[in-house]
């Protein structure tokens, strides 16, 4: 069962430009997660990235935040309906991350299994990744990353559901096949795209 914040507050609206199918605006920023929320200390917290043979290649929180950041204005889209129109995030891009990791142990997997501090998965497409269109994100509106929403760092990959912006995200794994991370086992979507209500299978 999924924890929702107090402050979730909607409207839907039909005929509103940039927003999908099924989908209505809020102001707020509802919190949804399964189980207690991770906290974990910067000089504790890594990311990696794990080519389909085991090959890690990891940066350290002071490592990431030596690299160069994105600033991101995109609308998000929770699979739960409600769309968020405008958000601003800070963070790194895959790009950046997977070029590294390439060129340190080449890999040509065409999937990944995000994962999650607290047991969190979920699979997508390398292709997703990469583009300009996904962020390992440590700030939101100027501030650091709050722990309800993902911090100290999220997956943003905001084309997609949000769900597969995998909150406490810790690293990514890189996989000849697609398989199904942790709510695709439960029922939803393998891709999860908003504007054709890929929600469930």
């Amino acid at each position: 069962m999924g924890v929702f914040s107090k402050g979730f507050t909607g409207r839907r609206r039909d005929h509103v430009e940039g927003l999908p199918p099924g989908q209505y605006l809020t102001e707020s920023f509802p919190v949804l997660s399964t189980g207690p929320t991770p906290r974990i200390p910067l000089d504790e917290w890594r990311f990696t990235i794990t080519t389909e043979r085991g090959e890690p290649v990891g940066w350290t929180w002071d490592e990431l935040a030596a690299l160069p950041h994105d600033d991101v204005t995109t609308d998000i889209h929770c699979v739960t309906s409600w769309s968020k129109f405008g958000t601003g995030w800070r963070g790194v891009s895959l790009d950046t991350l997977l070029d590294i990791a390439h060129a340190v142990n080449p890999s040509e997997a065409r999937f990944a299994m995000a994962s999650s501090y607290g047991g969190y998965t979920t699979n997508l497409p390398v292709a997703d990744l990469r583009g300009d269109k996904a962020w390992v994100a440590t700030m939101f509106d100027s501030e650091p990353l709050a722990p309800e929403h993902g911090g100290p760092a999220r997956l943003l990959v905001p084309h997609l559901y949000f769900w597969k912006s995998a909150k406490w995200v810790r690293g990514l794994r890189l996989m000849e096949h697609d398989a199904p991370g942790f709510w695709e086992q439960n029922g939803y979507h393998m891709y999860g795209d908003p504007w054709t209500e890929q929600r469930y299978w």
